[in-house]
């Protein structure tokens, strides 16, 4: 070992650097200390390896500049992998392992290798050999070297394979940090640069950061929307709902997509393409919201004028063949839906031509438009006019009753057509040739043959004579043969038991209890499956069949009550039989022999159903079917009450126990004043003669509520329950529960009932008065607008009345006084100012809120007084 330590080195300070062997390579040597100088300081003066450097515990990599070589790492001491460390360290043997390498190391070989560029080889060189046999003799005789090589072996080798995996892992790293960095420094160019407004905020809609085309879209600074809630942008023209589907999206699905009217700061109202995103952590909790959005106001407005082209005539800005025919399909839905009686008129105007011969087109298109807007004055709002081009146009009329009932309507039309129109000094007058037909009618039919039947009927007026009208009546023989097989096919149904009832629930609101159930007929075709009664019941009008099929509903209603008595469900039913049935000479006595079969208690529980309409064709021989029934315990109702022209007189005379509101009132009472109006009378009227009173339609809380306000108990309705069948009526028998906002409803005072119509009539109100100054008006479609009567003459009177008489002391009622006379008043400025058929000023933002302000105040004081007014 002192020899070993005291080798002299020669060692040249210009190759010193070229190749670095670590210090712990060489603890295989006897003395390590001494060794390491010596070996280290060997290896360093050899040149010409300057393209290995040699690291820790031997693991080898390629320096710059040796592109052809593996960038893996290599193990020093094993047969290198690396061509370059076997260039530079050839071994003698494949045995060598750590330790060994100088010991395998030919020193002619190295000597020829470096000799271009080491001078002083050959010293080193002769070092190394003089030291070989010294190191050889080490080895064979201390055993316990090859246990420290052994050991060391195995250090290395783990130790190398521990650096290898954390320099890849490293390496990976890296690469990942590069890739992020590339993403972050692309995401803030696209967030920096992007055309659509960018806007980010934190969970609670706190806003963090916003790009500049927000701040160009918005009008608001970087700094004035940091920190505040994109709320600052509503417009006010999307309502609650709309914002809870939004929400609703975003923690469902994470993401909402859209369009949007918002606000810039400037007040001005643009609609936008919205994306929002939620952005998660790795727990699923949300950190950010991100949106993206564009203007698109540009394009909502050319989409608006290209919807305003394509469905409304140039013109007249009347619906067009295309808006007519959507409108037209509804309204047969419609008419279906509720067994009402649509009219379809064609239209040509009588002289038309002459006029554009005589007083040219200018002269010819003025005429139209007049005679378009008095046309239209004379339908009725739910009705439509369209313009099939040139001087031809197309009426639909809703719900006229019957062919016979749509006459003054027709008449009104013909009437304003054949009005002469002024022109410069000129009169044009023109008539019109009126064609008219119904749906529904026998046969199936859709809306093209519609107009072809309207548009023969017109042809049919023009030449009897011009200027009058002609209903279309279709081939006798056809329709006869028709029937004639419908008839067959339900007499068929009646006898193979294709019929069923369905039962609708009747209960009390205010307390939950089920009253009984109406029992409505369907037919199970057995092609075209389960039929309403809509589709197949006016087949029998006036048909002796329908006098079979009613009694068949009677004898199965008389059964399933029997059924639910047994069972101890003491309800009752109600079945509709049509008065032509209930005024057969021997309806009683065949009823009679139907009850006979049943206990005579159970006559009590059935009711039946008289439409209003029908009741009062035959008065006196009603009154007396009605008051036999009743003494067998049988009572009855007046359905669809207010339809028709029932009088006082008419209610007396005929004693029933119940009157049923049309549901057609009850559907629209929450949005039209005049069928919460005539509601109001219905039960008003059926309270005074102490009848009972049901309402059918009830399809949402609000409906029932604002029944029960009135003094209304009694409904059915979809809100309640659908028509079902027997068996699933128990089943929801087990589950029915009055809503919680039934059961907490009072009924008014009746003094003060213009309280409830006030709140629809005010609202209808500035509804109608505001609408003009959210309307923009065009050359296309002008708009004048109108003044609307008043916010509600009722609540005017009530206020001078039982209003005062009650409340007049307390300091809601006087507020609510002011409230209204500044309404009205702020009502009358839109009217004054609108001096041009298209200027249309209305009311300024400012007066709008105002106006909307001071609506909320009264409603709010009229809420108050209504709340008195269940105390009172």
């Amino acid at each position: 070992m002192a020899n070993a330590t005291s080798v002299p080195l020669s060692v040249r300070p210009e190759v010193l650097g070229r190749l670095l062997v670590i210090p712990s390579m060489l603890d295989v040597l006897p003395d390590s200390g001494a060794m390491a100088v010596f070996l280290g300081a060997a290896l360093r003066e050899i040149p010409g390896v300057a393209q290995v450097s040699l690291c820790v515990e031997g693991i080898v990599y390629p320096s710059q500049g040796m592109g052809h070589l593996q960038p893996s790492p290599t193990l020093l001491g094993t047969r290198p992998s690396n061509p370059l460390v076997q260039q530079s360290f050839p071994l003698s043997s494949p045995r060598h392992q750590y330790g060994h390498l100088l010991l395998g190391i030919d020193a002619e070989e190295i000597f020829y290798l470096y000799r271009p560029y080491v001078s002083n080889i050959a010293n080193i060189v002769a070092t190394v050999l003089e030291n070989r046999a010294f190191l050889r003799d080490i080895q064979d005789k201390n055993r316990r070297l090859q246990d420290l090589l052994t050991h060391l072996e195995e250090r290395v080798e783990n130790r190398t394979q521990e650096l290898t995996n954390e320099i890849a892992y490293r390496k990976q790293l890296e690469q990942e940090l590069r890739t992020s960095n590339e993403q972050l420094e692309l995401a803030a160019s696209v967030f920096t640069h992007a055309r659509e407004g960018i806007l980010i905020t934190d969970a609670l809609g706190t806003i963090l950061d916003v790009n500049k085309a927000f701040t160009h879209i918005t009008g608001y600074s970087r700094e004035e929307a940091l920190g505040r809630n994109p709320r600052l942008l509503k417009s006010g023209l999307q309502e609650a709902p709309f914002y809870r589907a939004m929400w609703r999206d975003l923690a469902d699905k994470g993401y909402w997509c859209g369009e949007i009217w918002n606000r810039r700061k400037d007040g001005e109202v643009y609609a936008e393409l919205l994306t929002i995103s939620a952005v998660c952590d790795a727990e699923g909790q949300t950190q950010r919201y991100v949106a993206l959005f564009s203007n698109i106001t540009l394009q909502k407005i050319h989409q608006q004028e290209l919807e305003h082209i394509a469905h409304y005539d140039a013109l007249t800005s009347l619906p067009n063949r295309v808006l007519l025919a959507d409108r037209l399909h509804q309204a047969m839905a419609q008419a279906m839906r509720h067994r009402q009686c649509l009219a379809v008129a064609y239209i040509d105007l009588d002289g038309f031509k002459a006029v554009n011969d005589n007083h040219g087109h200018e002269a010819g298109d003025y005429l139209l438009i007049t005679v378009a807007k008095r046309m239209t004055r004379a339908l009725r709002q739910e009705d439509t006019l369209a313009r099939l081009g040139g001087d031809e146009f197309v009426a639909v009329m809703l719900d006229v009753g019957s062919p016979e009932g749509s006459q003054p309507i027709l008449q009104r039309i013909l009437s304003a057509a054949a009005q002469p129109v002024q022109w410069g000094g000129d009169t044009l007058q023109v008539s019109a040739s009126l064609g008219a037909t119904f749906y529904p009618q026998l046969d199936p039919i859709d809306a093209d043959q519609l107009l072809r039947q309207a548009d023969q009927a017109m042809y049919q007026a023009k030449t009897s004579g011009k200027n009058r009208c002609y209903l279309f009546d279709t081939d006798g023989h056809r329709s006869a043969h028709h029937r004639r097989a419908s008839l067959d096919q339900l007499r068929q149904a009646l006898a193979q038991e294709q019929f069923e009832l369905y039962y609708q629930p009747k209960v009390n609101m205010g307390t939950g209890q089920v009253l009984g159930a109406e029992a409505l007929i369907r037919w199970q075709h057995p092609d075209q499956g389960l039929l309403l009664p809509a589709q197949f019941l006016p087949a029998l009008a006036e048909h002796p069949l329908a006098t079979d099929v009613g009694e068949w509903v009677i004898a199965t209603a008389l059964d399933q009550l029997a059924q639910w008595h047994g069972a101890g469900l003491p309800l009752t039913i109600s079945v509709n039989l049509e008065a032509q049935h209930l005024q057969q000479p021997d309806f009683v006595a065949r009823l009679t022999a139907l009850l006979a079969a049943y206990p005579a208690a159970l006559a009590q529980s059935l009711e039946i159903e008289v439409i209003e309409t029908n009741a009062i064709k035959n008065l006196d021989r009603m009154a007396e079917v009605i008051e036999a029934c009743q003494a067998m315990g049988v009572q009855f109702a007046l359905d669809d009450f207010g339809t028709g022209s029932t009088s006082l007189a008419h209610l007396k005379q005929l004693p029933v126990a119940q009157v049923k509101i049309d549901q057609s009132f009850v559907r629209n009472m929450l949005r039209d004043p005049q069928d919460l109006a005539i509601i109001e009378g219905v039960i008003d009227l059926a309270q005074v003669f102490r009848r009972q009173v049901v309402a059918e339609g009830v399809e949402t809380l609000a409906h029932g509520k604002l029944l029960l306000q009135l003094g209304c108990e009694l409904a059915q309705g979809y809100s309640i329950a659908r028509p079902m069948p027997a068996v699933e009526l128990l089943t929801w028998l087990e589950t029915w529960k009055t809503a919680p906002v039934w059961r907490r409803q009072h009924p008014l005072n009746r003094d003060d009932w213009p309280l409830l119509l006030a709140h629809l009539e005010i609202s209808t109100w500035v509804k109608q008065l505001v609408a003009p100054s959210q309307r923009t008006s065009s050359p296309i479609s002008p708009f004048r607008p109108t003044l609307p009567p008043g916010p509600s003459s009722r609540l005017e009177i009530w206020f001078n009345g039982p209003g005062k008489q009650h409340y007049g002391h307390h300091p809601h009622f006087h507020n609510a006084q002011k409230a209204y006379q500044a309404l009205a008043q702020l009502g009358h400025r839109p009217l004054t100012q609108a001096t041009s058929p298209t200027l249309n000023p209305g009311l300024s933002k400012a007066e709008i809120q105002h106006l909307r302000q001071i609506q909320r105040e009264l409603l709010g004081y009229l809420k108050a007084l209504g709340h008195l007014s269940h105390r009172r």
